[in-house]
């Protein structure tokens, strides 16, 4: 993985003109909100019928056994290797430039006699994630399963057992889709051009035998292995493709023997979705909603992806805001725990992602099957989904105080709910103060939401009569 940089929270307003927001018959009428014990009576407004129950389903990309990434967004990432003896990362041996003699011997100290699938699987279900993402190899070049293109693999440690063997056996028989990391940069294979490059050696060490085309023929062996030796795999994650080589024919090969397998785009080619990390890409914070297939990552651990002993950890705030920003608008989340050289899940990773998903219990109807619907408003405080006549906001940001504005929306609903905990909220339509020189009119106000209980991941869920407009088509 990449190393991190400084999440930049990016504010704005007024990013989409308030008439393509909604149509001009929907904007033509005030309502009238009527109080009646913290309800309201809905504006009436001349609705268009819904066309099916659903009318924004989640469009299917590849109309192929792939389509299966875009019902299950939310996995697990796990960065395991014989790292974990050293307590530090593998960014830290290329940091540190550690040197393979010294390196090397952590395979003859590794030994997860406590490594139980069954265990990762049960963190991950009580999560809600629906896939696992395993590191087969990282940058360092050690195996976590039985090749026989090297002996710098699993087999030839002191546990001596095929660790994705026993990993994608669990997954089959609890039908949990399993996707395969895999790292370009190989700081071990004698053939791999090591120049000093970003993840890769200073130089080669002595012996080897620096050759791009001999290394790629070893890196497809390995790829003929992985998708051939362990059932059926749903996804292959490439990294660090610091040659720059590009070569349709690796992914090629991959569908050819994987069809249901979706592809990143960090490997010979653009593959079939994008890999924001850690927050600090842009497009994460800019975006209304993601164009395309994008898959965000991010560590509970805000120094490392593999185990390290003196870890900083992300409060549960923050991955859930994460999390929910990203989902919000379209895109997969992969959220990432390191194993410890024992086989299990440190306690602070697994009572992060058991925090996590008591939250995601909550509010996973605004997540799944839902459409990105944050076009109605030009709150960029808020990220908006939707379900034919349900509305969900998503408070991404601390809130200011405890009032929303959804302008330029002037339409009532039926029903305004704290979807966390099933409390009632208050609406109304009205003129909100006016910001900077841009006129701001009438519109919808969720009032004295319970931000003093804490907003965190808090999601207001919206229940309009039928007809409410598609924001997609209103003109």
């Amino acid at each position: 993985m990449l190393t991190r940089r400084e999440l930049m929270k990016v504010m704005g307003s007024g990013i989409i003109a308030a008439g393509a927001l909604a149509s001009p018959a929907r904007l033509a009428g005030d309502a009238v909100a009527t109080k009646d014990n913290g309800g309201v009576t809905p504006a009436q407004s001349a609705p268009a019928p819904a066309t099916a129950e659903n009318p924004f389903p989640r469009k299917a990309a590849f109309h192929d056994g792939r389509d299966w990434f875009l019902q299950k967004r939310f996995g697990m990432f796990v960065h395991w290797g014989i790292f974990s003896v050293a307590g530090y990362d593998t960014e830290e041996l290329i940091d540190k430039r550690t040197p393979r003699e010294e390196y090397e011997p952590y395979m003859h100290q590794f030994n997860p006699v406590k490594f139980n699938p069954d265990a990762w699987l049960d963190l991950a279900q009580q999560t809600g994630m629906e896939y696992l993402t395993f590191t087969t190899k990282h940058i360092d070049g050690f195996c976590m399963w039985d090749t026989q293109q090297t002996n710098f693999n699993i087999m030839h440690t002191p546990y001596g057992k095929d660790t994705l063997k026993l990993l994608s056996d669990a997954c089959h028989r609890r039908n949990f889709p399993l996707s395969l990391y895999y790292s370009i940069v190989d700081e071990h294979q004698r053939n791999y051009p090591n120049t000093g490059k970003p993840y890769e050696l200073a130089a080669p060490a002595p012996g080897d035998d620096p050759d791009e085309e001999k290394y790629l023929a070893f890196v497809r062996r390995q790829v003929q292995e992985l998708c051939t030796k362990y059932g059926e795999i749903h996804g292959f994650w490439w990294d660090g493709n610091v040659l720059k080589r590009k070569d349709p024919s690796f992914n090629a090969l991959i569908r050819s023997l994987q069809p249901k397998a979706v592809i990143n785009n960090r490997g010979f080619d653009d593959g079939d979705y994008g890999t924001p990390e850690r927050d600090w890409d842009s497009s994460v914070n800019t975006e209304v909603q993601f164009a395309k297939p994008v898959e965000a990552c991010q560590s509970v651990g805000y120094q490392s992806w593999g185990y390290r002993e003196d870890e900083d950890y992300y409060t549960v705030a923050h991955l859930i805001r994460s999390v929910q920003k990203v989902m919000a608008k379209g895109g997969n989340y992969l959220l990432n725990v390191g194993p410890k050289p024992d086989g299990t899940i440190p306690a602070e990773s697994a009572h992060l992602l058991q925090q996590i998903g008591k939250w995601y219990a909550q509010v996973k109807e605004s997540l799944v099957g839902v459409e990105p619907a944050s076009m109605m408003t030009d709150n960029r405080s808020v990220v908006l989904t939707r379900r034919a006549d349900t509305v969900y906001v998503h408070l991404i940001d601390e809130p200011e105080t405890a009032a929303v504005y959804l302008h330029p929306l002037r339409t009532l609903p039926l029903r305004a709910t704290v979807l966390n905990t099933g409390a009632r909220v208050e609406c109304d339509v009205l003129t909100p103060p006016r910001f900077a020189d841009a006129p701001v009119t009438r519109s919808l106000r969720l009032k004295n939401l319970p931000v003093s209980d804490g907003a965190v991941g808090m999601v207001i869920k919206l229940e309009f009569a039928a007809g409410l407009d598609d924001p997609k088509t209103a003109g």
